[in-house]
């Protein structure tokens, strides 16, 4: 770790909200918290760089590595700082390659990122892998326990239950948008058998499952009997652990002597901020390309300016069926100066009127580096069957929406671009099967996942009613 000890010698990280009303934190309050009190979001207060030797040094390194150097400043001052090295080889040992998330190219500069290696075969495992390592030794440290409670779209909630099952100092509820999901995706959340697992499936949609959570963490009593935790993307350290996968692919085609581009399939945005603190970071990246399918407010934000929600409706991606892009909120702090109460009225105006619109010079200093495209279901198809045609690769509907948008950006032609693929595609087998005429087996380790039994509640889209669900089963 010798080429960090001068950062570190130099100061701590401090965390602040979003919207400018709750305390500065370090480190391990803000993984335990989730949530600012103030309902914002953490971020830096400042960001950490690195210079080109120092980016060009992790070209020789594994994904472990990579990932404890990447990290780093992130976590000095805490518990976790000595124990990084250790903790992120635990965190990928059981990924199933060698690489944990090789590069594929489909054509020149044309690359995907395999980010579907982890046990449960999409990129939240990259994070929450290592954050589940997180809490446990944090917690340990300070003698406490946590409730985490998430909504999920699909991935999360398997990847979090997979991070955090049989963990002695955590309970933890998921929240999912009954029959919303593949039924991957549900068996994969609701045939895990632990004490401290509580599988909820909410009659509404994800934007309602993550208003439920959110509303919990606002509800001040709530949150501090509880001991309220959150592994979504809202909490800082999913973002943290993401930042590394950007690193390790833009290495790999030559950064940081040459710039790189990014396309995202993207509903939560936390994945493609992840990219944008990188490049803050210093990975020298010209474009982040945000894929939506036919849920496409952020397409529709990087066209007009305007943030204004719709209806959700189902998809070949359900992971992107979402209105509201909770972690748009960390780059409106960004571009908005660190203003809080402005990001804070923005907010406002959209629970109350669905819609805000973003200052003319805020909107194009996004757009210097951030492109929207949209992609439906007929295109998603058609995508998948083409790159199975053109490469002989199953790809999942997600990674379809990227490489979709990864190919229309009208970029420079000569950076490389690094499509995010999301999820193994044996987790919507009948969307690839459809496509291509092929069905995505799932691996051995998940081979008898339709034979197992499912444990979950179905309950109302109702905040007390959620609650009490909590309350009860929690264990003393």
């Amino acid at each position: 770790m010798a080429l960090w000890v001068y950062y570190l010698s130099e100061r701590v990280l401090r965390y602040i909200s979003t919207r400018g009303r709750a305390p500065e934190l370090g480190f391990d309050e803000v993984l335990l918290a989730g949530l600012a009190t103030d309902g914002g979001l953490y971020v830096p207060k400042a960001w950490p760089t690195l210079g080109a030797s120092e980016i060009g040094a992790l070209a020789g390194l594994d994904y472990p590595d990579v990932a404890a150097r990447v990290m780093a400043p992130f976590v000095a001052g805490s518990a976790l700082e000595n124990d990084l090295p250790a903790l992120t080889k635990d965190a990928y040992a059981a990924f199933t390659h060698t690489a944990v998330a090789p590069l594929t190219q489909l054509a020149s500069n044309d690359w995907i990122v395999e980010l579907f290696h982890g046990p449960t075969l999409a990129f939240k495992d990259y994070a929450l892998q290592a954050v589940g390592l997180m809490f446990d030794r944090v917690l340990k440290e300070k003698g406490r326990r946590i409730t985490i409670v998430g909504a999920t779209s699909g991935d999360t909630g398997s990847a979090a239950i997979e991070a955090c099952k049989n963990k002695d100092s955590v309970d933890i509820f998921i929240l999912h948008p009954a029959g919303r999901t593949s039924e991957v995706q549900r068996r994969q959340m609701t045939t895990v058998e632990a004490d401290n697992v509580h599988n909820i499936a909410v009659n509404g949609t994800f934007d309602d499952c993550q208003n439920l959570v959110k509303d919990m963490f606002a509800d001040e009593g709530f949150r501090t009997q509880m001991n309220l935790s959150a592994v979504n993307s809202i909490n800082w350290a999913r973002i943290m652990a993401q930042v590394v996968y950007y690193f390790w692919a833009a290495v790999h085609v030559g950064a940081p002597y040459r710039q790189v581009a990014f396309s995202v399939p993207t509903g939560n945005f936390g994945n493609v901020f992840a990219g944008r603190v990188a490049a803050h970071m210093g990975l020298p990246v010209s474009h982040f390309i945000v894929g939506s399918n036919s849920n496409d407010i952020l397409t529709r934000y990087f066209e007009t300016g305007a943030m204004t929600m719709d209806g959700v409706v189902p998809t070949l991606s359900p992971s992107m069926d979402i209105q509201i892009s909770s972690n748009f909120e960390r780059l409106l702090f960004g571009a908005l100066g660190q203003d809080g109460d402005a990001v804070a009225r923005l907010l406002e105006q959209l629970k109350q009127s669905r819609a805000y619109e973003v200052p003319a010079e805020t909107h194009a200093e996004i757009l210097k580096r951030f492109v929207g495209r949209r992609l439906d279901d007929a295109g998603t198809t058609r995508v998948m069957r083409d790159v199975y045609a053109e490469t002989g690769r199953l790809i999942d509907p997600h990674t379809a929406v990227g490489v979709h948008a990864a190919r229309t950006a009208q970029i420079d032609p000569a950076i490389p671009r690094l499509t995010m693929a999301t999820a193994h595609p044996a987790k919507f087998p009948d969307a690839v099967e459809a496509a291509t005429g092929v069905r995505p087996a799932l691996p051995p380790a998940l081979a008898d996942l339709f034979n197992r039994t499912e444990r979950f509640t179905t309950l109302d889209s109702n905040l007390d009613t959620i609650k009490s669900f909590v309350r009860e089963n929690i264990r003393a």
